[in-house]
């Protein structure tokens, strides 16, 4: 009998799971993500629908409600809080903001400024006064490294503290909605992500054994594909590509906006690349040994990774190989909230060669791609994408760039980054996204002390 009911139970799941790779390795879709993002649009609509009337019935019976609970209603609409400013949207306009600016350094420290008359008054530190009151409101950084703020609720997350009950109506539809994503999808997308990575090592091994290098390479961009493909449909990803006459095609390096781990399988399901990284253990460490069985991938062991003449060399190596695929890189070296690009790590840059810029927009509605490693490890993250509605984005392929004569690395990455910035409609930033792990560097302090100085001194 038991016998029986796993026959049963055999015979679709292998149809179901032959289908999704047929699928992925055709690159194409029956459109079902698409009509279920589309139904969750009307969802968030008729939402925010329901919580605006209830909003404006309570602002007529100013009789039931206190001054405080018509305010919180209020904001409810509009959708803002004090943290409406991780959308973009600054609370500050600042027309004096202290800056790292590394090219004018003087290397002279402040203690080696001759001892000259210097003539104080109050009024000359009010600048900074008001920059150190500005950047406790509000400041370019911190703000980068926490979720974006939604304007209207999107059913899963509580995205305003004065959020209260609205209607029966929108409860139920919380309910149901939690009952899909924890009963329904979370199941079935952790499936799939296995179903991928299985795939991705049986797969890969048996391209290795292919003798034929002529044979072996497009068997293994085929697999890289599919892998990702099918990675990127266990979070019911919809993306949205755009000049796609800008794809990379040859050996040089794609640098991207970095938000989520995710942006790899984003990318990866539609193009090959090298992908380079430090190894690891666990999940991810079983995705890289299974990649690099047929791709020429590019991993370093902790302590090498530090080591930049090293890297610098394996990297020239690769690209030195026309027949090799793009490197794919996020030069900001961290997760950024997608509201934003920060500084650009010049590494890359120096190597020589083709860069492809790529910018990644994703829409915040349907889940909140932003992995805040400081946080959340690793499987609670995954454990909240599983459980999000969906991960929906846009990918902009921009015109290759070339470093251009006389041009330093780091100013070449800045050029860069501003295409990005702009195409993706993100906030070009010049600070340093590590300083979410470290305090600010010595030398920008000191740059700040001596302009101060010579204030003092010209006035």
């Amino acid at each position: 009998m038991l016998y029986g009911i796993l026959s049963l139970c055999w015979i679709p799941l292998a149809g179901f799971v032959s289908f999704l790779i047929i699928l992925s390795a055709i690159n194409k879709s029956i459109g079902v993500r698409r009509a279920y993002v589309k139904l969750l649009l009307r969802i968030f609509e008729y939402g925010r629908n329901s919580i605006e009337s209830a909003s404006n019935e309570n602002l007529k019976n100013p009789n039931e409600k206190t001054a405080e609970d018509q305010n919180s209603q209020v904001e409810l609409v509009n959708g803002l809080d004090a943290k409406e400013s991780t959308t973009g949207a600054v609370l500050i306009n600042r027309d004096a903001v202290l800056l790292p600016q590394p090219q004018e350094l003087n290397h002279d420290k402040p203690n080696s400024i001759k001892k000259e008359e210097i003539n104080f008054d109050f009024e000359n530190c009010l600048d900074y006064v008001k920059a150190g009151v500005e950047a406790i409101i509000e400041d370019d950084v911190t703000s980068r490294f926490q979720a974006e703020e939604l304007k209207n609720w999107n059913m899963l997350t509580r995205t305003n503290r004065h959020y209260e009950f609205i209607s029966w109506k929108i409860t139920l539809i919380w309910v149901v909605g939690f009952a899909v994503r924890y009963s329904i999808l979370m199941p079935l997308r952790v499936f799939v992500c296995f179903v991928g990575v299985v795939f991705a090592v049986i797969s890969n091994a048996f391209v290795a054994l292919v003798p034929y290098r002529f044979l072996r390479r497009p068997l293994a961009d085929l697999c890289f594909k599919i892998t990702f493909r099918l990675i990127s449909s266990s979070l019911s990803a919809v993306i949205t590509f755009h000049n796609k006459q800008y794809k990379p095609t040859s050996t040089g390096f794609c640098v991207a906006n970095h938000t989520t781990p995710f942006d790899v399988a984003i990318l990866s399901t539609d193009c090959t690349f090298s992908l380079i990284g430090q190894r690891h253990g666990g999940f991810l460490g079983v995705l890289q040994r299974a990649l690099a069985r047929a791709s020429p991938h590019i991993w370093f062991e902790r302590g090498e990774a530090k080591d930049r003449h090293l890297v610098a060399e394996r990297l020239k190596q690769h690209v030195s190989d026309p027949s090799n695929p793009p490197i794919l890189i996020f030069p900001e070296g961290t997760c950024i909230n997608n509201t934003s690009v920060m500084q650009f790590k010049k590494g890359s840059f120096e190597v020589g060669g083709v860069i492809y810029p790529v910018a990644i927009k994703y829409d915040p509605r349907f889940g909140d791609a932003f992995w805040n490693s400081s946080k959340y490890s690793m499987m609670q993250y995954l454990y909240m994408m599983m459980t999000s509605w969906a991960i929906v984005c846009d990918v902009w392929y921009l015109p290759p760039m070339y470093r251009q004569e006389g041009e330093s690395a780091i100013d070449f990455a800045n050029r860069v980054k501003g295409v990005i910035a702009k195409q993706g409609g993100l906030v070009d930033l010049v600070w340093d996204g590590q300083l979410k792990r470290m305090k600010p560097k010595k030398e920008w302090r000191e740059i700040q002390q001596i302009e101060f100085a010579n204030r003092l001194k010209s006035d």
